[in-house]
């Protein structure tokens, strides 16, 4: 079971096999990249199904504070009202975008060819993270851009200019800052092209071909795109892949699981992280179904597993997952290195840190550098630990602490409201009469 023993510690008690079948809340990056489309548009868009996280809330937050129509029938169905970016109004207040690197980094694309001046900030986790590889190709297309206080790092001063297009070489392959990019190149003059070291997440080319923008994929890594408005649309949001994988997780190294997930978004780019489950002997069968706006959905069906020890390149496809993976690896048989994981110092906190602390607190014997992650696999016990703040490593360690006998206390539990809300109910749901 689980209890909340105060509003920010959270005790699980195992171990509980999960069982049945689920529907996980809305994809977090697509439901911010429709708000945004659904600005850009001139005309009623309706999302339904929306992620109703604490990230989403704040890209929704800033929409509003700009002067975009937006209202609600209950927590996941919204309908918009869409007049075109160049509609926007200026913000009398600073605009909070709270631990979301994806609505500072977006809104800051969007923002650049605005009419007017905004300061963009967020809660000191964000403000540690990198911004100079959003700050930088946006210079290149001529946006006015300065840092408020440290250079590199939010709060970001964006002053509205007349944007040019541009040849832009992205620095590190990243969805965000490719998606900040394609939205600033959709009201620059002249053609984007955005180049990036390797193949990122597409969830807003996917959305934009969708929905008419002057766009074209050139490669893996290359895409184009010129100025050009896009039409209002519906979407019902597919299920986050992201948070699927703790309850696929979970199911895989809780002895006698077998679980279902249904209508899940299964982006090629999302779900790389259930081949390398799979490589490790978990037994998981996809279904792909149908498709919206561009996006594959279907159904994952997993059982527990007996999982073993492999190699793993991470990429950004994989990074996001790489906690909850780290806890796979706990539970296998054997040795898992984690390779080219530098990333995981800058996320919301330092997770190569973190992971090694947490998942020493739980008994697993960790080596960490400082661009790998080498876990040995056994048997975790249960213990006490903390999210240091991160929604990821909260989740991750209530996905470990489910599979383990006994109790287990997780501090800063608060930190999974960030993504993923409603965790404990579903758990709880999949895990009753355990």
């Amino acid at each position: 079971m689980t209890t909340h023993l105060n509003s920010d510690a959270l005790r699980v008690s195992g171990c509980r096999p999960l069982r049945g079948r689920i529907q996980i809340p809305g994809d977090k990056g697509i439901t911010h990249r429709a708000l945004i489309a659904s600005a850009f548009a001139e005309g009623e868009s309706a999302i339904k199904g929306c992620a109703t996280g604490q990230d989403v809330l704040h890209t929704r937050s800033v929409l509003q504070e700009l002067g975009v129509e937006i209202q609600s029938s209950g927590l996941q169905s919204i309908s918009i009202n869409g007049q075109g970016v160049q509609s926007f109004s200026p913000s009398q207040a600073v605009l909070d975008c709270g631990n979301s690197g994806t609505t500072l980094r977006m809104m800051t694309g969007v923002l650049a060819a605005s009419t007017f001046n905004s300061e963009l900030t967020g809660d000191a986790s964000l403000r540690s993270r990198p911004m100079g590889r959003v700050v930088d190709p946006l210079r290149l297309m001529g946006a006015n851009i300065e840092y408020g206080e440290v250079a590199g790092n939010a709060p970001l001063l964006v002053n509205g200019s007349v944007l040019e297009g541009s040849a832009i070489e992205i620095s590190v392959s990243s969805g965000q800052v490719k998606s900040a990019c394609l939205f600033a190149g959709l009201q620059a003059q002249g053609v984007t092209e955005i180049n990036e070291p390797a193949p990122s997440r597409d969830h807003t080319e996917r959305l934009l071909e969708a929905l008419g923008a002057p766009i074209e994929r050139v490669s893996e890594t290359c895409i184009r795109i010129k100025s050009g408005s896009i039409k209002p649309f519906e979407l019902n949001v597919p299920g986050d892949a992201s948070s699927a994988a703790f309850l696929i997780v979970a199911a895989l190294i809780t002895p006698g699981s077998l679980v279902t997930i249904e209508e899940m978004g299964l982006n090629p780019l999302r779900i790389r992280y259930i081949e390398l489950l799979k490589n490790m002997g978990a037994q998981i069968v996809v279904d792909e179904t149908d498709e919206r706006l561009g996006e594959p959905i279907g159904s994952v069906r997993v059982e527990s597993s007996q999982l073993k020890g492999c190699i793993i390149e991470a990429s950004e496809g994989i990074i996001d997952e790489i906690p909850i993976l780290a806890v796979a690896a706990a539970f296998a048989q054997g040795e898992t290195e984690f390779r080219q994981v530098a990333e995981l110092k800058v996320k919301e906190s330092d997770r190569i840190s973190t992971l090694t602390q947490e998942l020493g607190r739980l008994g697993v014997e960790v080596e960490s550098g400082e661009d790998s992650l080498i876990i040995n696999g056994g048997q975790p016990q249960p213990g006490q630990v903390s999210s240091h703040g991160d929604h990821r490593l909260a989740l991750s360690l209530a996905v470990a602490a489910n599979a383990l006998t006994g109790d287990t206390v997780i501090e800063g539990w608060s930190a999974a409201d960030v993504s993923y809300p409603d965790f404990v109910v579903d758990l709880d749901r999949l895990t009753a009469g355990q």
